[in-house]
């Protein structure tokens, strides 16, 4: 594992010198780089527990690499805090993209002592909460994972004969596991994403496949409810780049929803290339999300009206997850009439 040390860049060699000086006088390993594309390459390399960024630098600036450190699907959070010596508009803008902090020039010792102990305090915070997050879903997960083991022994007989009053008994109990560590799961998925430590894997994949996949494990329960789950393939390509897995989960998310809430007709997976975008669509026949939800829906913890509505977690995560990717996920709907989730995601 490296060594804690704080990335400090600008184009100035003085003002770089000057930096190193102030922060290891603090006792802080400094280094140093002079654009935009080497801090990038060394923060891939090796991430920093802070960054230090000059607003103005040629070829690119502060607010563009902060934009790439934000929007990059592998790395860990880490504090940034802006030097400008611009005005409000530009704290806007930096903002925006995802700085946590600014500091004027002429840069004054000890307050960029000070801001820097105050962003290192914060990290240190946040990473205190995600291994409290960890620490307790591993907690609460273990006793969940042993009882549905035990489940599962009871329902096979290890124990003694099954009546079906039993049977249906263990099936209700192990039904309310299974959604207790789906909830679990997703809680911690959704806080990897939030604190920026979810590692995907960005890789060539046939996304035909993945969704013809999804379409057969879930046709089981379409088949139970006597709906049509049907996948309209258009599109002239079939391969986009992304993280397989997770993609699979937003696609098996969106389309066991349609039929969790359509009791007449059924699901319509629709593909087709448009604008350099993959663009795929999950229509159902169902229910209808009422328009009051409908600005809401992809919000943590947001339930609908309707009595279906699960825990409020699993648009959230498809939301997240698409954005990783640089797409988008919109929702439109009818009351009544049905639903349709459009997924748009970039060819390369």
């Amino acid at each position: 594992m490296s060594e804690p040390y704080i990335l400090a860049v600008d184009d100035v060699p003085d003002n770089l010198f000057l930096v190193q000086l102030a922060l290891e006088e603090e006792g802080h390993e400094v280094r140093l780089v002079d654009n935009g594309y080497s801090a990038l390459e060394q923060i891939e390399k090796e991430p920093p527990d802070l960054i230090l960024l000059d607003v103005m630098m040629p070829e690119m600036d502060g607010y563009e690499v902060t934009r790439r450190i934000r929007t990059h699907p592998r790395l860990p959070y880490i504090p940034i805090l802006l030097i400008t010596a611009y005005e409000q508009p530009s704290l806007v803008e930096g903002l925006d993209v995802g700085a946590d902090e600014f500091i004027r020039k002429p840069l004054q010792i000890d307050e960029l002592q000070a801001r820097v102990r105050s962003l290192l305090r914060l990290k240190q915070s946040i990473e205190q909460r995600e291994n409290f997050v960890h620490c307790i879903t591993h907690d609460l997960r273990t006793p969940l994972v042993a009882a549905d083991r035990m489940l599962t022994l009871l329902q096979q007989g290890a124990f003694g004969a099954v009546t079906p009053e039993m049977n249906r008994a263990f099936e209700t109990l192990s039904d309310s596991n299974q959604h207790q560590l789906k909830l679990l799961n997703n809680l911690l998925e959704a806080y990897s994403y939030d604190v920026g430590r979810k590692i995907l894997s960005f890789i060539d994949f046939n996304l035909r496949d993945l969704l013809t996949e999804v379409v057969q494990e879930l046709t089981p329960i379409a088949q139970h409810k006597a709906l049509e789950l049907t996948l309209d393939w258009d599109a002239e390509t079939e391969v986009i780049v992304g993280d397989r897995l997770e993609l699979r989960r937003v696609f098996a998310n969106l389309i066991s929803n349609g039929l969790k809430f359509t009791d007449r007709g059924g699901v319509t997976i629709t593909a087709r290339v448009e604008s350099h975008r993959m663009i795929v669509a999950v229509q159902d026949t169902g229910v209808g999300i009422q328009l009051a939800d409908q600005g809401q829906i992809f919000e943590p913890f947001r339930q609908g009206q309707n009595k279906r509505s699960g825990h409020g977690l699993g648009l959230y995560l498809c939301r997240q997850i698409v954005n990783v990717h640089r797409g988008q996920v919109m929702v439109r709907s009818t009351p009544g009439e049905g639903t349709t989730f459009r997924v748009e995601l970039p060819l390369s």
